[in-house]
């Protein structure tokens, strides 16, 4: 008996490309993960900075080169007047709808924050946003195309 033939061969080729719901997912995934290190940065009294790379190009030389330079992240939470701390959840500049006209989260607490945002992540990868996510997908595309 070889060594290879204790392993179960097959004839799957890894797929060139990803669909474009699960990029959204991945994208929104992304981004509760940032608001999840901000929320344990504020509640452990730090500064969080989310980075990204540009690409600039050096006036002497012309030469083209990434840098890494700091990057803004909002909150998606914020304290109502009845002094309810309260979450929505973005898709690029446009809040999802995440029930029947309802767009944000009741957190109650400060602590609760990252448990909301496990929960959120937890769905998304589950799928159950996906009509929400392509609902504000087409109207960021439809905003480009004016």
């Amino acid at each position: 008996m070889t060594t290879m033939s204790t392993l179960k061969l097959t004839a799957q080729q890894k797929p060139t490309q990803m669909s474009a719901v699960q990029q959204r997912r991945n994208k929104l995934v992304k981004r509760i993960w940032e608001q999840m290190e901000l929320a344990k940065a504020q509640q452990t009294g730090t500064q969080y900075t989310a980075t990204k790379f540009r690409t600039v190009v050096d006036r002497e030389t012309g030469v083209r080169k990434q840098i890494e330079t700091s990057k803004r992240v909002k909150a998606w939470w914020f304290v109502t007047e009845s002094g309810k701390l309260t979450m929505t959840v973005r898709y690029g500049t446009k809040v999802l709808e995440l029930a029947k006209g309802k767009q944000a989260v009741e957190v109650g607490a400060q602590k609760d924050l990252v448990s909301v945002l496990e929960v959120i992540k937890t769905a998304v990868l589950a799928g159950e946003l996906d009509t929400a996510i392509e609902n504000a997908a087409t109207k960021l595309r439809d905003g480009f195309k004016g």
